[in-house]
């Protein structure tokens, strides 16, 4: 009988150990294509076009696909296109003080 495996053994046994380089690099590319699909479907809701959003933003249009695609995306950035979508970002701590 094969061995039932939870999600974080899947996700250790695909992608690494927490802390290992390949384990980060999937939390990286998962974060960018979450980040992406926001962005995505926000610019779907505005009836805006990739063209449209990276004229707004001075960037091309190749950009604002790749973005979408999941592809890595600088702060900056995404704070321009955010802006320019209507969102707003929200940093918070999951650190508790002391």
């Amino acid at each position: 009988m094969a061995k039932v495996l939870n999600t974080k053994e899947l996700i250790n046994k695909r992608f690494g150990e927490e802390g290992t380089p390949e384990r980060d690099k999937f939390r990286e590319d998962a974060f960018s294509f979450y980040y992406g699909e926001i962005l995505k479907n926000r610019r779907k809701e505005l009836n805006m076009s990739q063209e449209n959003l990276a004229n707004i933003i001075g960037k091309k249009r190749t950009y604002i696909s790749r973005i979408e695609n999941g592809e890595d995306i600088l702060m900056s950035n995404f704070t321009l296109l955010a802006n320019a979508l209507g969102l707003s970002i929200d940093l918070k701590s999951n650190v508790e003080a002391n």
